[in-house]
């Protein structure tokens, strides 16, 4: 591929496709099966949601994180991280939560909707790392105040300065790289028509075209198999 040949700097965006081939369900899909389609968000994902039933949010989560715990990076995964060190400057911006980047050795990332290993206290916002079981459910904080999943609900502002901090990468960068993600969430979408505005090439790898394909350079299929090969193609060169 001569845009990662030439590039020294860039950023890549994945979504919940890098993940499926570690047995993580998509939020949506072409198929109608992905989770959205078996539960509702306004139920489970939503800061009202946990006002009215946090045992119920809680366990939803509890769910997930297993389900997380339990799966293994893949080849996707263990690629991306080695660009870290294939490129002379390099971000990941993700918009999982389930820590499969991380546990892949990835550092330099940005996450835009929270990470399912941590929680927040209610009161003072502060972040800690989540333990592999709490002894009540909903748990508490030393303060007195709920603790809750540090994920941005549907409704909730991203981390502060996440996305400025992701356009401003992508603005100065020799690629963009999207994997595994529909691109149907926004703002994280908004990065592909940013990098198309500044004339920057995206290289689009997911297992159906999207909107923005027309103007990408499509890669359709499994991350993990679309990644490691190109990842082989530039070492051959």
């Amino acid at each position: 591929m001569k845009v990662l040949l030439k590039a020294q700097s860039v950023v890549v965006l994945t979504g919940a496709g890098v993940s499926a081939e570690s047995g993580i369900d998509t939020f949506r899909d072409s198929k109608g099966s992905g989770l959205w389609s078996r539960y509702n968000p306004q139920e489970l994902a939503t800061p009202q949601a946990f006002s009215a039933d946090p045992e119920l949010v809680w366990k939803w989560y509890e769910w997930r994180r297993d389900r997380a715990r339990t799966a293994s990076p893949n080849p996707a995964h263990r690629v991306i991280s080695s660009w870290e060190n294939r490129f002379k400057s390099f971000l990941l911006v993700s918009q999982n939560v389930d820590g499969l980047h991380q546990r892949a050795g990835s550092k330099k990332i940005i996450c835009l909707h929270g990470s399912a290993t941590e929680v927040r206290c209610t009161r003072s916002t502060k972040v800690f790392l989540k333990p592999d079981a709490f002894e009540q459910i909903p748990p508490y904080c030393l303060c007195g105040s709920m603790f809750r999943p540090n994920i941005v609900w549907f409704g909730e502002s991203l981390p502060p300065g996440a996305m400025e901090s992701a356009y401003e990468r992508i603005s100065n960068c020799d690629a963009l790289v999207v994997v595994g993600t529909s691109l149907a969430v926004y703002p994280a979408a908004n990065l592909v028509p940013t990098a198309l505005q500044y004339g920057i090439p995206v290289i689009e790898i997911n297992v159906e075209a999207g909107d923005f394909s027309s103007r990408t350079i499509s890669l359709l299929g499994k991350a993990g198999e679309v990644l490691p090969d190109l990842d082989r193609g530039l070492d051959e060169h």
